[in-house]
């Protein structure tokens, strides 16, 4: 069966898109939403997220923690921002590979944002069941797309909560 190479979902958070996009397109806080991401670290500096910027995220699954390189893709404030995950290792990230692309979209709607989350399955040169054999042995029984999906879910419920926690 060919694998699902793409999953989204979105949210109306309320608030309005440029918080958003400020919140989200800082990849230092991807922890605080996000089931696996424990943070990151920008490696050319500080100041505004752009394209080209790049960041190692660092994740963490049960008892295991691993490190990858990301690129910034898409930077527009209140509107996109999207970063592919290029490469991967335990440490430090060594594996260089197309691996997975993250997008975040973010559309006035009444109520707040719409804040769209979408992976897509960079590994194209992967066979599916060489893919799907790897999924789910590293995340104990499902298939990225479906591991994603949930993910997904969690992070979004999870921004929700955060951005529209009453100030103290």
């Amino acid at each position: 069966m060919p694998r699902t190479l793409t999953v989204s979902d979105s949210i109306v958070v309320n608030t309005d898109p440029a918080t958003m996009y400020a919140h989200i397109s800082d990849p230092t806080r991807m922890g605080n939403w996000s089931p696996e991401n424990t943070g990151a670290t920008v490696l050319d500096g500080g100041g505004d997220t752009h394209v080209g910027m790049t960041f190692e995220g660092h994740n963490k699954r049960g008892g295991f923690g691993w490190t990858t390189r990301c690129v910034v893709t898409a930077a527009d404030p209140g509107e996109r921002f999207a970063f592919e995950v290029r490469a991967i290792g335990v440490k430090k990230p060594r594996l260089t590979a197309p691996i997975a692309t993250w997008e975040y979209r973010f559309e006035q709607v009444e109520g707040g944002t719409e804040v769209t989350e979408t992976w897509t399955d960079d590994r194209r040169s992967w066979p599916d069941l060489a893919a799907n054999i790897f999924d789910k042995i590293v995340t104990r029984g499902k298939v990225f797309a479906d591991f994603q999906r949930k993910n997904i879910e969690i992070t979004l419920r999870n921004l929700k909560r955060e951005m529209e926690k009453p100030s103290a």
